[in-house]
């Protein structure tokens, strides 16, 4: 559905932004910050390496012990993938139903009492109900089970062998390594039709926090929700904002989901600055790297591909600007080994061309391509 302009004035608590929101991300991670002044066009100045939902998601049922080590979306989880040369850990915030943002993937919570299962909505729980699932920080106190349900329909419990405590988006932005920086997820269900104001209201929950504690934090905000997406654009410039697609690989209702045209589209009429897709998605259609690339947009990438070596460094030499991994120790080691570093910009070479990170970016052509794609499940395979 299209949605009418909404500015910052129309929006109640969004007109007190801190001086120190900055409009430049910088980490001390990056030899420069990405730039997204006003006026400027938004620009990523190395290949990241971004942590999903921190140290890497848990797949329960996986034999990969790497896949259950610890908490996903926890403080822990944040920390842990902070001790890798990565750029930003990915999350996912959802708000509660007395307005608390909160860190959680799935859009239901699982637990057992008495032999039977509960599933429960998490923007339906309040703070104090949402917090006393997991493990618990109070000393003696016995937080209720959690469950997860596989995309098989299985529930299994949800071991991991280093556990903690669910957190808020505030406890994040307090707790996790300053100067890493933060993909926000603004997640939404997928299979919910969203009012407006209902996406408003939300996004502005979300957006207080992030200017009230982000300071000179890097951060980018994402969703699958094309009209958040956009909303999170037109509420605020601080930050750049990117859609989220599966990019074809997987179809929606929503035709906007649908595609990597599709998503380009959204883009260039929200204003966004980017998108990030389903590597498969990429893979399946690499002529549209270079439609995105003069569209003036940046694509990072996610799945599991991204745990695999060669496919990052195919995406590398194709002009994606990052990857979204689970297995971040290994594939930030890959990255550091396939992109070497080059010495500082100097005062004297800065408008030179050929400063920045030695980052390989030939123009191939589609049958090219077509070849190099091709080698990818053979790549694949001699991992195993």
């Amino acid at each position: 559905m299209a949605l009418k302009a909404v500015h910052v004035s129309d929006v109640p608590n969004l007109d007190q932004v801190p001086e120190n929101a900055s409009l430049s991300l910088y980490s001390t991670r990056f030899s420069k910050g990405l730039e997204v002044n006003k006026g400027a066009s938004f620009r990523i100045p190395k290949f990241l390496v971004i942590g999903h939902r921190g140290h890497g998601m848990n797949i329960l049922q996986s034999s990969d012990s790497r896949m259950k080590a610890i908490k996903e979306n926890s403080i822990l989880s944040f920390n842990s993938a902070a001790k890798s040369p990565i750029d930003f850990i990915e999350f996912d915030v959802q708000v509660t139903k007395d307005d608390y943002p909160v860190i959680f993937h799935d859009d239901v919570i699982l637990s057992e009492e008495n032999g039977t299962v509960f599933e429960k909505r998490v923007t339906e729980l309040c703070l104090a109900e949402f917090l006393g699932y997991g493990p618990q920080r109070e000393e003696g106190k016995e937080g209720k089970c959690l469950l997860r349900k596989t995309k098989d329909g299985k529930i299994l419990k949800w071991n991991v062998e280093t556990d903690d405590s669910l957190c808020t988006l505030e406890e994040v932005f307090q707790k996790v390594e300053p100067s890493l920086g933060f993909n926000i997820e603004l997640k939404f269900d997928d299979y919910i039709v969203y009012q407006q104001d209902h996406l408003i209201h939300v996004l502005q929950v979300i957006l207080q926090v992030v200017f009230q504690f982000a300071k000179d934090r890097p951060i980018i905000f994402s969703s699958f929700q094309p009209d958040a997406a956009q909303l999170a654009r037109k509420l605020q410039n601080n930050y750049p904002v990117f859609f989220l697609t599966n990019g074809g690989t997987e179809i929606f209702y929503d035709v906007r989901r649908n595609s990597l045209e599709e998503a380009i589209k959204v883009c260039l009429e929200g204003g966004l600055e980017g998108i990030v897709s389903e590597i498969k998605g990429v893979f399946a259609n690499p002529g549209a790297v270079p439609k995105i690339k003069e569209s003036n947009l940046s694509l990072l990438t996610y799945g599991k591909l991204n745990n695999v070596p060669e496919a990052v460094h195919m995406q590398h030499l194709m002009g994606v600007d990052g990857v979204i991994v689970d297995l971040v120790q290994e594939i930030s080691q890959a990255v550091g080994d396939m992109i070497k570093p080059v010495k500082p910009v100097t005062t004297a070479d800065e408008n030179c061309e050929g400063n920045e990170e030695a980052r390989s970016n030939p123009q191939f052509s589609q049958q090219e391509l077509s070849f190099l794609l091709k080698l990818i499940p053979e790549l694949i395979q001699a991992q195993h």
